[in-house]
This record gives C-alpha cells, sequence and structure tokens, in this order.
C-alpha cells in the first residue's frame, strides 16, 4: 500500500511540475510586455511557494503525530 504521506507529495510535485509547464508556455507572450512578464513570473513563485508551505504544514504535522 502507498503512503499517504507519499501521495501528497507526489501530488504537490506534479502541482509544481504543472505551474512550471504553463509558465514555460506563457512565457513567449508575457515576456514582450513587462508588467505581463512579472506578473507571470509572481503568480509562479507564489504558487510554488503555497504548495511548499500547505506540503511543509502537512509534513510537520505528521511528524508531531508520530
Amino acid at each position: 500500500m502507498i503512503a499517504p504521506h507519499f501521495i501528497k507529495t507526489c501530488g504537490y510535485l506534479i502541482s509544481t511540475a504543472s505551474v512550471a509547464l504553463l509558465g514555460f508556455i506563457s512565457w513567449q507572450s508575457a515576456s514582450q510586455h513587462p508588467l505581463l512578464k512579472l506578473c507571470l513570473i509572481l503568480g509562479m513563485v507564489t504558487s510554488i511557494l503555497g504548495m511548499f508551505l500547505r506540503w511543509l504544514s502537512y509534513a510537520l504535522e505528521e511528524h508531531r503525530g508520530r
């Protein structure tokens, strides 16, 4: 049986990869406009940071529960 922690970690990694892929696809059109480029970068960074913080809080709760 696959551990729930492993599944949740994989989910966050997949979400992070999807943010990177969508950012990569959008980069060409966004790079022509400084404001769009800034928004794209900030959106990617905040999305990945938010996923990391949610994963970290889950990991800390799991560790404390043991």
